[in-house]
């Protein structure tokens, strides 16, 4: 099986995660670096991707500053979504063309990790034709199967979401996990685009305190399982050095990102 390094970042800001996912990356496109996996925590911050919308952001510059969150455009897929303390954010660096060029395909996959991650806290997580992440039927979903069946129509909440970008078919970007999220900050915006959903935790699923470690080693060895990847724990200092020692010998240059991010890079294979 191909190695995949795994670091835990805990809780880092966004514009310092992105940069160190652009260093991984160039190193993955200059073939210096294996695959890497990156779990880590934000402070609170709402990004918008590509496809993203300004309206909607529901609230204020004064409200963001008020509540202390950040707002970041940036190069992922998607619209606006939420990070902040208790979200496992995950972000893969991996070389598709020595997996599976097609994009789709990994999209579903990365939604399999966190459905097949529920499964092991005892929650039933699907998809949704047609929607991007990962769903959970609400209480009131399950005791009125047979008024859904009738008008055909599921109001599920969202546990996990996606936002990628692939240059040269390597990725970055990738899920976000709602654990212990305050869910209130996702009435700052309309999630995605989607204006009739809800975001839901796993902690608000089970009705108790979940510790992250554990779904974040869960997302970890499932991640490893669905990707076919012999996933290596690893530290920061250990990625740095490595880092360090193949763009100084490879002459790898170190791109720099800024918290606002213009989306000007293309994504293309």
């Amino acid at each position: 099986m191909t190695t995949c390094l795994t670091i835990d970042l805990g809780l880092i800001g966004y514009a310092e995660a992105y940069a160190l996912q652009k260093r991984i990356v160039a190193a993955r496109k200059a073939n210096v670096i294996g695959d890497v996996l990156l779990l880590c925590e934000h402070p609170h911050v709402i990004t918008q991707g590509r496809n993203g919308k300004r309206e909607h952001l529901l609230a204020s510059d004064n409200v963001l500053r008020q509540k202390g969150v950040e707002f970041c455009e940036t190069t992922r897929g998607g619209g606006i979504t939420y990070h902040g303390p208790g979200q496992i954010v995950g972000y893969p660096i991996l070389n598709l063309a020595a997996i599976r060029r097609d994009v789709v395909w990994y999209v579903r996959l990365l939604e399999e990790v966190m459905i097949r991650a529920s499964g092991d806290f005892g929650v039933v997580a699907t998809r949704e034709p047609g929607r991007t992440g990962v769903w959970v039927p609400t209480e009131k979903e399950l005791t009125q199967s047979a008024l859904r069946a009738q008008s055909g129509a599921e109001a599920a909440e969202k546990v996990g979401a996606i936002g990628v970008h692939i240059s040269r078919w390597v990725t970055s970007h990738g899920f976000a996990y709602n654990v212990s999220t305050d869910l209130r900050f996702f009435d700052l915006i309309v999630p995605c685009g989607i204006a009739d959903r809800k975001a839901t935790s796993l902690e608000k699923l089970l009705g108790h305190s979940v510790d992250s470690r554990a779904v974040a080693a869960r997302l970890t060895h499932q991640f490893g399982a669905v990707f076919s990847l012999d996933m290596q724990p690893a530290s920061l200092e250990d990625l740095l050095d490595l880092l360090q020692e193949t763009e100084a010998s490879q002459n790898v240059t170190t791109p720099v990102a800024q918290p606002i991010l213009a989306a000007q890079e293309r994504v293309s294979p």
